[in-house]
């Protein structure tokens, strides 16, 4: 398998470390405008390969010619954010700069699955889409995987028991409007309140959760200048449920073509993931209360969209 990685920041190189380690990865490729710090970057990976247990991947620090046949491409390059912005504020700048990237991608690996990690990631997988002409299935957004992955970390911390463990989501976008369906959370097949209280534990205060899920991104990024470890482990995350043909159920952003009420909009929402990317996407019955927060989340994104020009 050939994994390319376009853009080498802290979300790229991080991930390239994942890879490194992944028997089915047989080439690496890293893409950045920094073509210095690529290289050393990926020099300083090729030396760890001697001690740790890995085949050998052949890695490149090289440009968009030597991404050429990739089985799957992610794309974190793009404008950062700056201390007092939010994912939103990258939308005008970020949609532009995809435009050149995708066209680059598809010139060389038009059969690749194609992950977006950019924020406001939903948007810029939607305009990616119009920009090329991948499929839907195959041109994916890394969406809310993340805030799930920060979620069940939570939750867990509150139940005592493992994150993998409990099932459950963050759906609609990755920003202030994704929402927690609780209705389909469980803890070892049980609702969340009905763990806790047949457990001896305080309920959960969902409404918390919700917020510091939504929070803590940006008080990891006020400490640290990045958020790199949760969003590589989760993207590699996908990676593993493509290579290894999994059948996985990963929240990840689709457009959705009707499923859910809603059409023509990027949205996370639960898929199987497997060798062909988005093998299907699933259908939940929200209540009344969860489908009204699905609903403001694709409020939010059209309202994005309208700043891109497509």
């Amino acid at each position: 398998m050939k994994v390319s990685v376009i853009g080498m920041g802290a979300v790229g190189t991080e991930l390239v470390g994942y890879l490194v380690k992944m028997s089915e990865v047989a080439e690496i490729v890293a893409v950045d405008k920094a073509r210095e710090k690529a290289e050393a970057e990926i020099w300083d990976f090729a030396h760890t390969t001697a001690f740790i247990y890995a085949k050998n991947p052949h890695m490149v620090a090289g440009d968009y010619p030597d991404t050429r046949d990739s089985d799957i491409v992610v794309i974190t390059a793009g404008a950062q954010l700056q201390q007092g912005q939010d994912r939103d504020s990258l939308v005008e700048i970020n949609s532009r700069v995809i435009r050149d990237i995708i066209g680059q991608v598809e010139a060389y690996s038009p059969a690749a699955t194609v992950l977006i990690v950019t924020n406001p990631v939903d948007v810029i997988t939607q305009v990616a889409l119009r920009h090329s002409s991948y499929p839907r299935t195959r041109l994916i957004s890394a969406g809310t995987i993340v805030d799930t992955a920060r979620l069940m970390r939570i939750l867990s911390d509150h139940m005592g028991v493992d994150p993998k463990n409990l099932c459950g989501y963050v759906l609609g976008d990755h920003c202030a409007t994704g929402f927690i369906p609780w209705s389909i959370c469980n803890v070892c097949g049980l609702d969340v309140d009905t763990f806790c209280r047949l457990n001896g534990l305080p309920p959960v205060d969902r409404a918390a959760v919700r917020q510091r899920v939504l929070d803590i991104g940006f008080e990891i990024f006020k400490r640290k200048g990045n958020t790199n470890h949760a969003i590589a482990g989760s993207v590699f995350r996908i990676i593993r449920a493509i290579a290894a043909n999994e059948q996985s159920v990963l929240p990840v952003g689709v457009l959705l073509e009707g499923e859910y009420g809603v059409d023509d909009v990027v949205m996370s929402v639960p898929c199987v993931i497997g060798a062909e990317g988005v093998q299907k996407i699933l259908n939940y019955q929200f209540t009344r209360q969860e489908q009204n927060e699905f609903l403001a989340s694709e409020a939010h994104l059209r309202s994005l969209l309208a700043l891109t020009g497509i």
